[in-house]
C-alpha cells in the first residue's frame, strides 16, 4: 500500500511540475482487459475483465510526448484440471485477479490524430481472490512487469486506444514447477479535461 502511494505522489508531483512548463492534459479512462495467462496450470484462451483510470499527457514536443497513467485492473482466469494437481489446492476453477497497473508510454504523433504508443508498464496485485488462499500461501506474485504497445486515435477530447502487453516476470509465487506469464488486449475509450 505503501508502494501504491508513493507512485500515485510520484505520478502527481510530476504531473503538476510539467502542467506549468509544457503541453498537459489530464484525463480518465475505461475499457475492457483481455487477458491470458500462460501455463500448463491454466486453460490456452482469453479471459475477459475490464480497467478504469486516470492517465496525463505532457508534451514534450509537437511530436513526442510522455503519458502516466494509473488504472485499476479486474479479469477472472480459467484453470486448467493440471491446475489441482500440480498444486495440491482443491479444485479451483476460477481465480479473479485485481491489479493496480501503473503504465509510462512514450507517445510518437505522426499525425494530430494519431498517436503510437509504447513503454514499461509495473502492476501491483491488491487482491488475488481467496479461493486461491491456501494455508496463508499466496500463488501469485505481488508484481507484474510487462512491456505495452498501441495505437490511440485522438478525436478533440475523446480518445480510443487499443493496446497489447507481454508480461515479462513470472507470476508463480508458489514453485518453479510452471512458469506463468501474462499477455494482455486492451482497447477503451478515454476524455481529456
Amino acid at each position: 500500500m505503501k508502494r501504491i502511494i508513493f507512485l500515485l505522489s510520484f505520478c502527481i508531483t510530476i504531473t503538476v511540475s510539467n502542467a506549468y512548463s509544457q503541453k498537459f492534459k489530464f484525463g480518465i479512462k475505461a475499457g475492457t482487459d483481455v487477458k491470458k495467462l500462460s501455463g500448463k496450470s491454466f486453460k490456452d484462451e482469453f479471459s475477459y475483465g475490464y480497467h478504469a483510470g486516470i492517465f496525463t499527457e505532457i508534451g514534450i514536443s509537437s511530436k513526442f510526448g510522455i503519458q502516466p497513467e494509473v488504472q485499476f485492473s479486474q479479469v477472472n482466469i480459467d484453470t486448467s484440471s493440471q491446475f489441482s494437481d500440480i498444486y495440491n489446492f482443491r479444485k479451483i476453477s476460477k481465480i479473479q485477479l485485481r491489479y493496480v497497473n501503473i503504465p509510462l508510454l512514450l507517445s510518437f504523433r505522426p499525425s494530430k490524430y494519431i498517436s503510437l504508443q509504447a513503454g514499461p508498464q509495473f502492476g501491483i496485485l491488491v487482491d488475488n481472490g481467496n479461493t486461491v488462499l491456501q494455508n496463508g500461501n499466496d500463488a501469485f506474485k505481488k508484481g507484474d512487469f510487462s512491456m505495452l504497445a498501441g495505437l490511440q486515435v485522438n478525436i478533440s477530447r475523446l480518445r480510443i486506444y487499443g493496446r497489447y502487453a507481454i508480461g515479462l516476470s513470472n507470476l508463480n509465487d508458489i514453485d518453479n514447477q510452471d512458469k506463468w506469464k501474462s499477455q494482455t488486449i486492451q482497447a477503451g475509450l478515454g476524455f481529456t479535461f
